[in-house]
């Protein structure tokens, strides 16, 4: 179990060599999770050496990543080179899949193709947040409730069919643009081709993996996911270093903990509700070799960010001051002093 962990690790770049770029971090695991912009910008921060949050922003708002709806049908960060093969691989599935709950919001399929289309024309050449687009796509004759969950199932769909994609975020405040005009054409593949392909970048950055672990992650099928393992070919999985020890902080939401079918190796069965409380929530953890040592959390102060563990068991002075370095690293990321403070 050991060496699995460390070589997923290493896959994951949570051990070993830390990248140097946003879309180098990206490229490595194929995507990160994304419904938390602070989270996303942590899943970049513990992978990566000498980046900090502002670039990550600026990595977005130049269009050499973006935020879309990918894996499971969720909001993922993608490498844009990577994009449009992988929506246009994964997107169709998840269209089709929600289409249900889009008739109980009011988008029946005519509904839906005008406001698609008005969508082409609201946001042709600019970049906007959701409120602006529902009033104007109350002026193109779309009219949804605010307050009802239709304009992000509709702004979803656009995504999954390669119309739009998240745009530059406003601080914390995410806008969507045309998916043409932010990073260019959406050029898909065959989708044997595309589905080889993710099946083969899948093995690089999560294995040893099956096509369950696979299919979980993608949300595809497991005939599909069994077919693009085939294809693929097996993978070679990272030695571990003897005598290694990697610490890493992990964000909520990280690809990590969502990468697999089941979380048991990485996390202790008696643990696993401490990571997972309900409601598909991760929490921040501590990683140690591959393995949830517990949890943390930060606290913002006046004088900066206070960092607090919540540790699964006793912690070695070895991991002790791997942790004071992550927190160090935070700090440095953030902008702010971070303070390593407790192990409760």
């Amino acid at each position: 179990m050991t060496e699995v962990l460390l070589a997923r690790a290493h896959a994951q770049g949570l051990a070993g060599a830390r990248a140097g770029s946003v879309v180098e971090v990206v490229r490595k695991v194929v995507a990160l999770q994304a419904q938390d912009i602070r989270a996303n910008r942590l899943g970049v921060r513990v992978r990566s050496a000498g980046l900090t949050a502002a670039d990550v922003d600026a990595a977005c708002a130049s269009g050499a990543v973006i935020r879309t709806w990918a894996m499971r049908g969720t909001l993922h960060m993608l490498a844009a080179e990577d994009a449009g093969w992988i929506v246009g691989l994964l997107g169709p599935r998840f269209a089709a899949a929600t289409r249900p709950r889009r008739r109980q919001l009011g988008l029946d399929e005519e509904t839906t193709s005008r406001g698609v289309a008005a969508l082409e024309a609201i946001l042709a050449g600019k970049s906007w947040p959701r409120k602006e687009i529902v009033a104007a796509l109350a002026e193109h004759g779309v009219v949804l409730d605010p307050k009802s969950q239709a304009p992000a199932h509709l702004i979803g769909f656009a995504a999954m069919t390669g119309v739009v994609c998240r745009g530059a975020d406003v601080g914390d405040e995410p806008t969507y643009a045309l998916f043409r005009d932010w990073i260019g054409p959406f050029r898909t593949m065959p989708e044997e081709e595309a589905l080889t392909r993710l099946a083969s970048r899948y093995l690089s950055a999560y294995a040893p993996a099956t096509a369950e672990d696979f299919a979980a992650w993608s949300g595809l099928t497991l005939r599909q996911a069994r077919a693009g393992f085939a294809a693929a070919g097996p993978a070679e999985a990272a030695a571990p270093v003897p005598g290694e020890l990697s610490v890493r902080l992990l964000g909520h939401f990280d690809t990590y903990l969502l990468g697999y079918r089941s979380r048991e190796l990485a996390v202790a069965p008696e643990f696993d509700r401490r990571i997972q409380a309900g409601g598909g929530f991760i929490m921040p953890a501590v990683l140690v070799n591959g393995r949830v040592a517990g949890t943390w959390r930060q606290e913002r102060k006046k004088q900066g960010i206070e960092v607090c563990v919540d540790p699964f068991g006793p912690l070695g002075e070895d991991v002790l001051s791997g942790i004071r370095a992550e927190v160090d690293d935070l700090g440095r990321f953030l902008d702010h002093e971070a303070v390593f403070r407790s192990v409760d």
